[in-house]
């Protein structure tokens, strides 16, 4: 992946995003079952920032690359259901390098 162009920044953020959403997850039972919150703030603090740079770069390559809404729907889609950033930058962000 090429950090300096706007698609592998957003690779980058989409790869990092799916991550975090899966701690975020993962961390849910520690907080709730076994009452241990600190995993859980530190990782939802990371997946929010995570969260917002990936919707604002989904944002600034769609008007770079003047995407259709298609494109654009199914990357913003992707950041709400858990697993779905790594289809997306399989399937639509690594073809478009």
């Amino acid at each position: 992946m090429n950090f300096k162009t706007l698609i592998g920044q957003l690779r980058i953020l989409a790869i990092l995003e799916g991550i975090s959403y899966i701690s975020f997850g993962l961390t849910m039972p520690l907080k709730y079952v076994w009452d241990i919150k600190g995993p859980n703030y530190i990782v939802g603090m990371a997946h929010g920032f995570l969260f917002l740079a990936y919707v604002i770069w989904v944002m600034v390559n769609q008007y770079d690359r003047k995407w259709n809404f298609k494109t654009t729907f199914l990357l913003l889609l992707s950041s709400l259901v858990p697993f779905m950033t790594f289809w997306a930058d399989n399937k639509i962000l690594k073809p478009m390098k």
